[in-house]
């Protein structure tokens, strides 16, 4: 769940949270360069500084602005864009089947059985004639989701997909079977037209469909090296997300050959939940189901739910099959129709389990241990937030609320038991809550948890901008010692923690929040913790996990990773969470020293320079580097690298750390071997 960006330029902007979210980080970039100062007056700002970029020029210009960033993050959304005119096809009911191929020439091909695209010369006259093919996958803003009648429901609503892919690749070749034949048209580098489209034969007999191959640019990216373990999270949740759709993954690349991946579920949503809770111990057997529409407004809802005794809430939720990583109007729906039920339900009978005197069960304890998918369908969403990753249609709140209403309450009346077994953990979960917060006042009193106070061991920056300021966490007195001597006192803050930090997977909330470095390491942040967490009072905008390039140094980090991401995930949201990159080696060249960030970087070194001899030093713990060393490689921003951590898909990042933090022993196992060969790099 890293990204490879760090301080990104505006033609480079950070990829936002999931797309990519694999147990192998994206490579990592040095800092960008901080922003320009204007050298001109106004009076120097003529026609001539205008630029006009015709065709796709502008997305090989600014290729941050459509895809992310041209690493490993932009270089899977060129994929994500195309399957997804694929699944959007599968909505529309016309495709059944996507298959995806990892080609050893570098280059991917994706086919499908939808409808095909329309080959027919477009009615427009400004269009000259040209094909409809030719203009969606070489023209931006082009496409059959602008409120025609090709697609009601659809993913792809900007209409900028294909066409960027088309834009950023080397060479692309489309495909289509319709009416009978088969249709071609290829592109070179920047969208070029080199093959007009023409027919080439006769379709296999009732085929019909589109297949899209292209080979990204290698002048334009970072890396061209797709990652099947991050395709395979990806292609599964979709499968989830669309019952019955079948996604195949081949590789036929050298050393990666293995026979194709399939990902097909009859109960979509139901099998989704089942999945997320495969490592967990669900309170009762079934998942819990429901599905609504509405015509007036055109949209439809489909929830699955089920609990786990579990600490973690866990509610994912998408519109059109877009993971809505803010949650909207649909979440907002379903919680109040949750807490709603749960209270009026533990308050009926001759038995009632809360009496009138009693205060309501809090959103939070009917949500203990919830594994909830929330999917939405309609014909016009509307996004907004700071990632565009929250659903603004009030609609679909009225929606799922009514819905989670009726379908919920005739559950536990169907059900008592599951609505036994739910009520009970909710009920624990309050006592629980009540004690915690004692534990936080108690805190609050002694160290000004939440106050002004700040921990004793926090070296902190004297700038008050949260925005350039940042907070690095080390382990142990030495590498503080290093730290604190290296660091730039004025931006950048130095927390030290002694150990591993509590393991908040399988902690309750009153345990944690009597952890001391569970304490420290609130308290420094800022902004509180859990639900009441608010990012906009963070104290940094840079929280960074500086640790050991060891296998403690690694459990450290992905403890750390696993606080933010339960119990400070805005701030994993908007950014604010990275690790430092300190380099592996050091090695003389002259009287000038260079520093390697890996094996792959030392070979690379070695490679560029067989005729000369190095010795290469492999570089000590963070507390054994002194401070200079320690800043010229880890703290400058000028020379240090950072990963970005992101989550661009939360329902597999929330996997993941079940799987490696929770207490299924065989899951990690299972886990580890099976994406062993995606791990780059790995020297312990």
């Amino acid at each position: 769940m890293a990204s490879e960006d760090e301080n990104p330029t505006p033609e480079d902007e950070k990829a936002r949270p999931a797309a990519n979210v694999s147990p192998s980080p994206g490579p990592p970039m040095k800092d960008g360069p901080g922003p320009r100062s204007a050298t001109r007056g106004a009076a120097d700002y003529s026609a001539k500084d205008i630029t006009v970029l015709e065709g796709l020029e502008h997305v090989r210009k600014r290729p941050g602005m459509y895809i992310g960033s041209t690493g490993i993050t932009g270089l899977h959304h060129l994929v994500w864009e195309v399957v997804d005119n694929s699944v959007d096809e599968a909505m529309a009911g016309y495709a059944s089947r996507i298959d995806v191929t990892l080609l050893a020439d570098g280059g991917c091909r994706v086919s499908d059985d939808g409808r095909g695209i329309p080959v027919d010369p477009h009615p427009d006259p400004k269009m000259k004639g040209k094909s409809a093919a030719e203009i969606v996958l070489s023209v931006l803003n082009a496409g059959g989701k602008f409120g025609g009648e090709g697609y009601k429901v659809s993913g792809g609503l900007h209409g900028v997909g294909v066409s960027v892919v088309n834009a950023l690749s080397a060479r692309l070749t489309a495909e289509i079977d319709k009416a009978g034949n088969r249709h071609v048209v290829e592109f070179a580098r920047g969208g070029k037209l080199t093959r007009k489209l023409e027919v080439v034969g006769r379709a296999p007999r009732g085929r019909t469909g589109t297949t899209i191959t292209f080979w990204p640019d290698p002048t334009v990216f970072e890396t061209t090296e797709f990652h099947a373990q991050t395709m395979s999270e990806r292609f599964r949740m979709m499968a989830f997300l669309n019952a019955g759709l079948e996604l195949r993954l081949s590789d036929e690349r050298e050393g990666h050959e293995h026979e194709p991946i399939s990902f097909k579920y009859a109960n979509g949503l139901v099998d989704f939940v089942r999945h997320l809770n495969a490592t967990k111990d669900p309170l009762f057997k079934d998942v819990i189901y429901y599905k609504v529409s509405d015509v007036d407004i055109g949209g439809e809802a489909e929830i699955a739910l089920q609990w786990n005794t579990g600490y973690n809430e866990g509610i994912h939720s998408f519109a059109n099959g877009i993971a809505t990583i803010e949650g909207g109007a649909h979440v907002e729906g379903f919680k109040a129709g949750l807490t709603t039920v749960i209270n009026k339900y533990a308050r009926a009978g001759k038995t009632p389990r809360l009496k009138e005197k009693d205060e309501n069960l809090s959103g939070d304890d009917v949500r203990e241990g919830l594994t909830a998918i929330v999917s939405v369908k309609l014909r016009d969403p509307q996004f907004e937030g700071q990632t565009k990753g929250k659903l603004g249609n009030t609609a679909m709140k009225t929606l799922v609320q009514k819905a989670t209403n009726e379908k919920l309450a005739q559950e536990f009346e169907e059900n008592p038991k599951t609505a036994e077994a739910v009520i009970k953990k909710a009920l624990d979960a309050q006592r629980i809550r009540n004690a915690a917060k004692s534990v936080r006042d108690a805190a609050r009193r002694k160290s000004g948890l939440y106050g002004a106070g700040l921990p004793g061991k926090l070296k902190d920056c004297t700038g008050k901008d949260p925005v350039p300021s940042e907070l690095f966490i080390v382990e142990g007195d030495s590498a503080l010692g290093s730290a604190v001597n290296g660091r730039n006192p004025v931006t950048q803050a130095i927390l030290p923690i002694r150990g591993k930090i509590l393991n908040v997977e399988r902690a309750r909330v009153d345990k944690m929040m009597g952890n001391k470095e569970i304490q420290s390491l609130i308290s420094a942040i800022g902004g509180n913790v859990g639900e009441d967490f608010d990012v906009s009072k963070a104290r940094y905008h840079k929280i960074i996990a500086l640790c050991d390039a060891d296998v403690d140094g690694a459990h450290i980090r992905t403890l750390l990773l696993t606080f933010f991401f339960r119990q400070m995930r805005p701030l994993v949201d908007a950014g604010y969470v990275y690790i430092a990159q300190p380099p592996l080696y050091s090695t003389l060249v002259g009287k000038q020293k260079h520093y390697l960030k890996d094996n792959s970087a030392r070979d690379a070194y070695i490679a560029e320079n067989p005729t000369k001899k190095h010795e290469f030093s492999r570089l000590k713990g963070l507390g054994e580097m002194d401070f200079d060393e320690l800043r010229d490689t880890t703290l400058d921003p000028g020379k240090r690298t950072l990963l970005q951590v992101t989550v661009e898909q939360a329902a597999i990042a929330d996997e993941i750390m079940s799987v490696l933090m929770g207490d299924d022993v065989d899951s990690r196992k299972n886990f580890i071997v099976t994406n062993a060969r995606e791990v780059r790099n790995l020297d312990f």
